[in-house]
């Protein structure tokens, strides 16, 4: 299948694959030309040049405009990239380690979750468990407990640990956290101009 037959299926129905017998025609004005037959409605938009797009199949008629598809194509995509400009994604970052984390380790583990939460991210902190360390769940418990207290001042605990040869919470970024973001990319813009 080719790309042009793939954008077609992926998009709305337009011409001759319309299959409504009677629909509610706009014309490429924003007028309302009425109800129409299909076969009238495709001799307006062929005497436009331009084509017949069903924009509201669920409607009773549906409802199609007389519009240029490849402009509608355009101002789609062009719409859907200024949406995902301006939405933020969560990402959730893991930061691993063992119950017998050296202070050094645990300090460098520390430092990045804390430069995720600030970036906005949700951070996973998961303990693992080799062996028989899993018989003293407590040390595993009590390094947790420090890395989300050391945290508290950039985020909050969204849900606490569940037990097994792995423990984990996450934890959230704070709203302090997020105030520092958007401090730091307003801070950033107004440099640019």
């Amino acid at each position: 299948m080719d790309r042009k037959a793939e954008l077609k299926k992926a998009g709305p129905k337009m011409n001759h694959e319309i299959r409504a017998v009677r629909m509610r025609v706009v014309g490429s004005d924003g007028s309302q030309l009425g109800l129409m037959s299909r076969e009238d409605a495709l001799e307006r938009a062929r005497q436009e040049g331009l084509d017949l797009v069903e924009i509201a199949p669920n409607a009773v008629p549906p409802v199609c405009k007389i519009i240029d598809y490849g402009k509608l194509r355009y101002e789609q995509t062009k719409r859907d990239k200024e949406n995902r400009k301006t939405q933020h994604q969560i990402k959730v970052k893991e930061v691993k380690f063992k119950p017998t984390i050296d202070e050094h380790d645990f300090q460098f583990k520390l430092k990045r979750a804390r430069e995720f939460l600030e970036k906005g991210n949700k951070v996973r902190v998961t303990c693992m468990f080799r062996g028989r360390e899993v018989v003293h769940p407590q040390v595993g418990q009590k390094v947790i407990n420090r890395m989300c207290e050391s945290l508290e001042d950039v985020g909050t605990l969204e849900s606490s640990g569940k037990m097994g040869r792995i423990m984990h919470v996450i934890i959230a970024p704070g709203a302090k956290a997020i105030n520092k973001k958007t401090k730091g990319e307003n801070h950033a813009q107004s440099e640019n101009k």
